[in-house]
């Protein structure tokens, strides 16, 4: 880890808590500012849609322009800007402005990390090494849960966003001065992203890249703070902070897993069969407590971040003069599936007037789609470098 890689780590722990930490503010800021749950949902469905939206000039930049600059100018304008606006904000619609921005500082981070590490280190250790730095990186899932509520209930949410904006600025700095670029390739093959839309074999791992991190971070990034509110009577604050340590766990797990069984494929597919099982449970109401409940999402947490082994997955199928738009394509579709998923389930737990009703479906949704994706993904070549 040198010095570049630090404060790329730091940027995605930054990433990794302004994609969760809606969960953890919707009492307050519906107090002060009369949003509700649906309307945050929107917010961080924008988060994560611009976020996706941002993959394709991203993986340009980083084939082009190399990571230091792409990620340090996105961060500062948008995570640090984006910052500032929610401080500032006084309806949805600031909020909604603010998330777009922070998903468009936030959207190079990991992508610059996992292009380093696809350039500079074998790639048979590039699972192992994206899983570690959404592993550490994650340390901002758990920022994003109790550690956000003290700072909110000592300070109040203004100041700790004001707050976080200088942090992401410092960072942002950091970037620019320590990143040091790859050499660049010979790009005379040419192609584009359409060249790798046109390879068969990620077809297949495309749908699954789409629906399986959708339900951990979805419900994690918002979710589970209303259904304790709403249906345990309480402690949305613990059972975030349990969720994000099992989706830490998680990352850490899969890591290596690809090596010790000497398969991607059916590491990946065993692993979100397991995430279903408990969506499910949850879906059809078989959490009748409390800590039942929130064993059951931190079971969807754990076995839902195969993210790192489906990247490496795909990225096992790309040439190396497109690795920067391989990998954002790829994200495009994880990342984007969040979004579009959250504003989804937004509007079907407003369709069914909130309430245990509406957490039923939301929780179903997301257990059909990553149902539909894996039946899908169980058709796919399997490859390992």
């Amino acid at each position: 880890m040198n010095a570049g890689l630090i404060f790329l780590t730091l940027g995605y722990v930054l990433s990794q808590f302004f994609r969760a930490f809606l969960a953890v503010m919707t009492d307050v800021l519906g107090r002060d500012l009369g949003v509700g749950p649906d309307e945050l949902a929107t917010a961080s469905g924008l988060w994560f849609l611009s976020f996706a939206v941002m993959q394709i000039p991203v993986g340009w930049a980083l084939d082009v322009h190399g990571p230091r600059r792409t990620a340090s100018v996105l961060l500062l304008l948008g995570g640090a800007g984006g910052a500032v606006v929610f401080a500032l904000a006084q309806s949805a619609l600031h909020i909604n402005i603010a998330m777009l921005l922070i998903g468009v500082g936030c959207s190079p981070v990991l992508m610059a990390s996992f292009f380093l590490f696809a350039r500079q280190y074998s790639a048979a250790m590039f699972a192992t090494l994206a899983a570690v730095m959404i592993g550490v990186g994650s340390l901002g899932n758990l920022a994003g849960a109790g550690p956000l509520a003290l700072a909110v209930e000592s300070f109040g949410w203004r100041e700790s966003l004001w707050g976080l904006a200088v942090v992401t600025g410092v960072i942002a700095a950091g970037i620019l001065a320590f990143v040091k670029d790859p050499e660049k390739l010979d790009a005379s093959e040419g192609g584009t992203v359409l060249s790798i839309l046109a390879m068969p074999a990620l077809w297949l791992i495309f749908p699954l890249m789409l629906v399986g991190y959708a339900p951990a971070g979805a419900l994690r990034g918002l979710w589970i703070g209303p259904y304790m509110t709403d249906i345990q009577g309480g402690g949305a604050a613990l059972a975030t902070t349990i969720m994000a340590c099992a989706m830490i766990a998680g990352t850490f797990i899969y890591g290596p897993l690809d090596r010790v069984f000497g398969t991607r494929k059916w590491v990946v597919f065993g692993g979100n069969a397991l995430a279903l099982v408990c969506l499910f449970a949850l879906a059809l109401g078989l959490a009748t407590g409390y800590w039942s409940a929130v064993i059951l999402f931190a079971g969807v947490g754990l076995f839902g971040l195969s993210f790192p082994v489906i990247m490496a997955h795909g990225r096992a199928f790309l040439p190396a003069h497109l690795t920067g738009r391989g990998i954002t394509l790829m994200n495009l579709f994880g990342i984007g599936g969040v979004g579009l998923s959250q504003m989804i389930s937004g509007r079907l737990f407003a369709a069914q007037g909130g309430g245990a009703a509406g957490h039923d479906v939301v929780l179903m949704f997301f257990a059909v789609i990553l149902a539909v994706g894996l039946v899908i993904y169980g058709f796919c070549q399997d490859r390992t470098d």
